[in-house]
């Protein structure tokens, strides 16, 4: 099912670190910034933020045409650092924050699907990625 090419994005959030970790964990702020693009709505976030612990978030299509559940469980978490969890369909993510001054950088690994070319993934990815930098930086 799963081809293993690891796609890689990233980001500078001009943010503190604890600005970041709660934007990017607490529910509240996912909803907010979890879509790639604007005809598209997180309605729905949950996570339990602890290893073995699932986070869940509703994907739907502002029109209603369609709608999805992304969801993983956590396998490492280290707060301020790193989080690591596995997504429903067995494929493995990493993301990491690093301070670098008074800014912070997201990159993030995770192993694409077979159903989307690899550039569609990374640019819808890259596009989430996005979204929560300006959102963060308006906070």
């Amino acid at each position: 099912m799963n081809n293993n090419k690891t796609i890689f994005i990233s980001a500078s959030i001009c943010a503190p670190i604890k600005k970041v970790w709660t934007a990017w964990v607490e529910p509240e702020h996912v909803v907010n910034w979890n879509h790639a693009s604007d005809d598209w709505i997180t309605g729905k976030a949950e996570n339990n933020l602890v290893i073995g612990g699932k986070f869940s978030y509703r994907m739907e299509a502002k029109d209603g045409s369609a709608g999805f559940d992304f969801w993983g469980i956590y396998t490492n978490i280290e707060k301020y650092k790193s989080i690591e969890y596995t997504l429903g369909d067995n494929r493995k993510v990493t993301v990491s924050f690093k301070e670098n001054g008074s800014n912070v950088v997201i990159e993030e690994y995770f192993e694409a699907e077979n159903q989307n070319s690899i550039d569609l993934q990374r640019n819808g990815w890259q596009a989430i990625l996005n979204n929560f930098k300006y959102y963060v930086e308006k906070l």
